[in-house]
């Protein structure tokens, strides 16, 4: 009998094994902390994006009056109503977003965020689509996981430096990294049950709508069948190969540069509001701790490399003056 064989743990308990490495095993954070960065200086952006249509949208005097009551559409506005009470809330997710991004009670923080996006959404939704959804999804796993245990300030008063981590299991991590793979493969789903997106003419549609546009494609490329055909095919594919190779190690470098690279287009051509920043946060909870980890020492490495390049493109005063002399 094979020593091995008779030694190797059973299938079950492997599995179990497995599951817990994935969801529990405790890990460096730096990921998780580099993720709450980008999170909260995408919703301080967003915040300000408020500011100018804050009476029109949101005010007792506004496009929407009072808020609506929908069910399970309950927030802080519903309550504590009054003109006053929005510009304080305003100001405080303001201020709880400045907050969460450098980690200054940190959960807290997040859960503040969380509380008064939901509040904004649910007191006027007509103006918010799938992208302010998804930045509340974020909020609520942010708050519920030790999103300050690295690259933050309650790090440095705990003890340790900002750019440090702790170990801690990555459960909340993974419920971001699964955010990513079910938001492309159920909106796969859905669009294959519709006729546009299997007929390969819904992008074409899309880049129609003249008030949605940033920047306009040219004519010829909006009434081409083929390239239309091409592109929207194209997005149904990456956008299925995304949610599934992802999970593959080999494979996520290059699926990942694909998906940054579709969603930048998106970003400059349509207007879709914070949907790519918010996909681009669930980008991040892929990237390896350690690639987070060495981050300052790999800026400061290409810095000096430029700074010695630069250095030895520029003349000296001494070949200069030799130069004249000659």
């Amino acid at each position: 009998m094979n020593p091995a064989s008779s030694t190797a743990k059973p299938m079950p308990e492997r599995a179990i094994n497995a599951w817990r490495h994935f969801w529990f095993r405790p890990t460096p954070t730096y990921t998780l902390g580099a993720v709450r960065i980008l999170f909260g200086a995408i919703v301080v952006l967003w915040t300000l994006s408020l500011l100018g249509d804050l009476d029109d949208l949101f005010s007792t005097y506004g496009v929407v009056p009072a808020h609506r009551g929908g069910t399970y559409e309950n927030g802080v506005f519903e309550f504590w109503a009054g003109d006053r009470a929005l510009m304080i809330g305003w100001a405080l997710l303001l201020i709880s977003a400045i907050a969460l991004t450098v980690g200054w009670h940190s959960r807290l923080a997040a859960l503040l965020v969380f509380v008064l996006v939901l509040s904004f959404e649910f007191r006027n939704p007509f103006v918010f689509n799938s992208g302010d959804a998804l930045l509340r999804i974020e909020a609520l796993l942010l708050a519920l996981s030790p999103c300050g245990a690295a690259l933050s300030l309650d790090q440095r008063r705990a003890g340790g430096k900002f750019w440090s981590a702790q170990m801690r299991a990555p459960w909340a991590l993974r419920l971001l990294q699964f955010q990513l793979s079910l938001i492309y493969i159920s909106t796969f789903q859905v669009r294959m049950t519709g006729n546009k997106w299997p007929e390969g003419t819904a992008l074409s549609y899309a880049f129609r709508l003249e008030d949605m546009l940033i920047i306009p494609l040219p004519h010829w490329v909006v009434t081409s069948a083929e390239l239309m055909n091409l592109a929207t095919w194209g997005t149904l594919v990456l956008e299925l190969v995304i949610g599934i190779l992802v999970w593959n190690r080999r494979c996520r470098r290059y699926v990942l540069t694909a998906g940054v690279a579709l969603h930048s287009i998106i970003l400059v051509t349509v207007a879709v509001g914070f949907f790519t920043p918010a996909m681009f946060v669930l980008y991040l909870a892929f990237i390896d701790p350690e690639t987070i980890r060495r981050l300052p020492e790999t800026v400061k490495s290409a810095v000096h490399q430029r700074f010695a390049t630069d250095q030895r493109e520029t003349p000296s005063r001494s070949d200069i003056t030799d130069r004249v002399s000659t």
